[in-house]
């Protein structure tokens, strides 16, 4: 993740449109739900570790088979996994074995260790330089690692990722090079540093399991650098050499030298890989004399460029991170001996194509995406301080074809493991409650290969105080921990089946190198004639970037409800406030949208009488058996989340007020219907506490004709374990 949390957020004038009416956190109706991790062992009866394989790693590499990450015996590796940041990846020496019980009881199987180069991390911040890591934080992240392995959790290791220098590095314009996205790619010193680092961790030897990270089965993965492309840098406009200030945020200009520099290499790799009348041709578009270097376009001249000069700048950039991916992947391979797949980065930018980045990422084992449903927007003061956000929090449900699941099905490609290492519907959001279980469902229909949350925290777990600190933390959402281990039903366990069909598609080179080019308009395919609604019916894939033009597609059916091929999965729109998702699988049901309308069930749910009208319910079977004969079943109920006293602006898009502990929930109320529960003499729900232990008495539902109804809201809760009798 790129941009770090906020702990407050001030008000800011905004002209965005008013989201639908909503009682105001704090206000009657909301119930303090407080998500608090005890340092002990929690017994739960909505424990799933029993979806984990321990000790992770126990026999031998995770590797990749068919495009798909598979285990040693040949069985095949899904990974619903959560990030922990910074801090969060090094918990008291004690503690850390209860933090993996932790994770493990959601039914986590692998975390993604994230911002580890960083002073306030993995760095020895004390230096004058960058190239040293702290001993202590090291001997915690290994016990950590340790512990997790013990569990059938394995670990996902970032490189590149918030890593600033400082003098003793040696790195040239240091103070106003920040983290150096894109610099990364082709600066000497720059890689230099990047393997010395990916030395220094991945052949340390963990004293707790006696092995190196480059030798651990138990790592999962390994990538390289974090949200970072040369060719986005360029069309975002950060390869210009601008920059006259010490960076605020990870996203900045390159210093001048160093886009002297990638000038210099651009000419250098143009006479290399043009002749010479096509150089011609782009001095004299350029304006510029033999001699003189051919300067590189600014975004604002993409438009008028010719195809020749435009290819050939974007194909150059290609090249370089190509390169780039190359060189590292060699490095860790051969040098260091790394076992574990490969990754390059992530499709992040879902506003402009990601198909030249991802040509680059698909050189490598590994494919990845990342994806945020509404991502704040910052606002800041002159000196790049944050002083606010904003959001236009309205609801997914309700724009179906640039929901998350179609912004990340473009990347996937034929033949390689796709895993989506970053998701989330950021806090405070108030239509949360549906990203998770949908994309968890689609992700699983669409055949992907590892979901990690971001983040689940950004300090210690077990030390959080119960409240959201920021826009990206699971662990103390209450509505957002109860829908990981649910997902981990939809996803992990695979109760959401895989596509009956598979439609596949090429790109020519140019279409890659122009698709650059395309207007806001093709967002997020960004393939013209595809129709969006595409990885909502059926799996997708991209099966070369260098290959002929796809055929034509046939025409978008224009359907409502939007069905998957399977029959499980369905996207109802139609007038406003009506959209509903629905997961109509044996062993995992959802509802997940406008349910007050009345417009969507499921074989097991009906949830037409709950409240509050937008909300999400899940239900999956934790013994493994169809929900219509199981005995024990997880139940998910969400609604909106907030913190003690938190306030929103007039619009719905800023808090004027972040608010304290404890969080609260909004409860979902009235009468849920489980239908279909054959032969059942008695019907329960015990209803479970934030962390997910037993509270109150068990509920009792009624049999009315051929259902049971179930009475939610008291208890206030966000899950709950039912129990059928037969």
């Amino acid at each position: 993740m790129i941009r770090l949390l906020d702990a407050t957020a001030l008000a800011a004038a905004l002209a965005l449109p008013a989201a639908p009416p909503a009682a105001a956190a704090g206000a009657e109706g909301f119930f303090p739900f407080p998500v608090e991790w005890p340092r002990e062992a929690v017994q739960s009866p909505a424990d799933l570790s029993v979806l984990l394989d321990a000790p992770a790693g126990k026999d031998g590499f995770v590797r990749v088979e068919n495009g798909r990450f598979v285990l040693p015996g040949g069985k095949r590796l899904r990974i619903w996994g959560v990030n922990v940041t910074g801090r969060a990846a090094f918990p008291e020496p004690g503690e850390a074995a209860v933090t993996a019980a932790h994770l493990a009881r959601l039914g986590i199987n692998c975390v993604r260790f994230h911002y580890l180069d960083t002073p306030w991390a993995l760095l020895d911040a004390k230096r004058d330089d960058t190239r040293a890591l702290d001993a202590d934080r090291l001997d915690r992240l290994d016990r950590f690692i340790a512990g997790l392995k013990r569990r059938g959790v394995y670990s996902n290791l970032n490189l590149n990722v918030g890593r600033r220098y400082k003098p003793g590095d040696g790195v040239r314009e240091a103070e106003l090079l920040g983290v150096g996205k894109g610099a990364t790619y082709f600066d000497p010193r720059l890689i230099e540093l990047q393997k010395e680092y990916a030395r220094q961790l991945l052949s340390h030897v963990n004293p707790y399991t006696g092995v190196a990270y480059a030798a651990e089965p138990a790592v999962a993965l390994v990538e390289l650098v974090n949200e970072n492309s040369l060719v986005e840098s360029w069309f975002a406009g950060r390869l210009r050499g601008r920059v006259a200030q010490k960076p605020a945020d990870v996203w900045s200009d390159v210093p001048a030298s160093y886009a002297a520099q990638l000038t210099e290499r651009f000419n250098a790799w143009l006479a290399a890989h043009r002749k010479p009348d096509e150089i011609a041709r782009i001095r004299a578009e350029a304006g510029v004399s033999e001699g003189t270097p051919v300067p590189r376009l600014a975004p604002e001249q993409f438009g008028k460029a010719s195809k020749e000069r435009f290819q050939a700048e974007a194909a150059f950039y290609m090249d370089v991170e190509r390169g780039y991916f190359e060189e590292m992947a060699r490095f860790l391979r051969e040098e260091i001996k790394v076992r574990a797949p490969i990754a390059g980065s992530s499709d992040h930018s879902h506003g402009k194509s990601g198909y030249p980045h991802a040509a680059g990422l698909a050189t490598l084992d590994v494919v990845d995406g990342h994806v945020y449903w509404q991502h704040p927007s910052y606002i800041r003061d002159p000196d790049g301080k944050r002083t606010g956000f904003r959001i236009a929090n309205t609801p997914m449900v309700e724009d179906p074809l640039h929901s998350t699941p179609v912004q990340l099905a473009r990347t996937a490609v034929a033949g390689k493991p796709y895993t989506v290492s970053e998701f989330n519907h950021p806090f405070p959001s108030e239509y949360a409650a549906e990203g998770l279980p949908i994309l968890a469902a689609y992700a699983a229909f669409q055949d992907w290969d590892g979901l990690f949350a971001y983040t689940f925290a950004h300090d210690d777990v077990l030390a959080l105080k119960p409240y959201v600190k920021g826009h990206f933390d699971y662990a103390t959402d209450p509505v957002k921990v109860a829908q990981l281990a649910a997902g981990a039903l939809f996803f992990l366990r695979g109760d959401v089946r895989p596509a009956a069909a598979r439609a596949s598609r090429t790109y020519t080179r140019e279409q890659v190198l122009e698709s650059i080019r395309l207007p806001d308009a093709e967002r997020p395919l960004f393939t013209p004639g595809m129709p969006r609604s595409l990885p909502l019916r059926h799996a997708i894939r991209v099966a070369s970037f260098d290959g002929p033009a796809t055929a034509p597609f046939a025409a978008d059916p224009g359907e409502t409800p939007i069905r998957s091929d399977t029959g499980e999965l369905a996207w109802r729109t139609g007038e406003k406030r009506t959209a509903v998702v629905t997961v109509d699988a044996p062993c995992s049901q959802a509802l997940v949208g406008f349910l007050a309308a009345g417009k969507a069930r499921t074989r097991h749910l009906d949830g037409a009488g709950l409240a509050p009208d937008f909300c999400a319910v899940t239900l999956g079977s934790l013994d493994g058996k169809p929900i219509a004969e199981s005995e024990r079943l997880l139940l998910t109920i969400g609604a909106r989340v907030a913190n003690a006293g938190m306030a929103w602006d007039a619009k719905r898009a800023t808090l004027e007020t972040w608010g304290t502990a404890p969080v609260e929930i909004e409860p979902v109320t009235g009468p849920l219907r489980l239908l279909d529960l054959a032969d059942a003499s008695a019907v329960e729900c015990q209803p479970l506490d934030g962390t997910g232990r037993p509270t109150g008495a068990p509920v009792p539902a009624a049999k009315d004709g051929g259902a049971w109804t179930l009475p939610l809201g008291k208890p206030p809760t966000t899950w709950g374990v039912v129990r059928v009798r037969r």
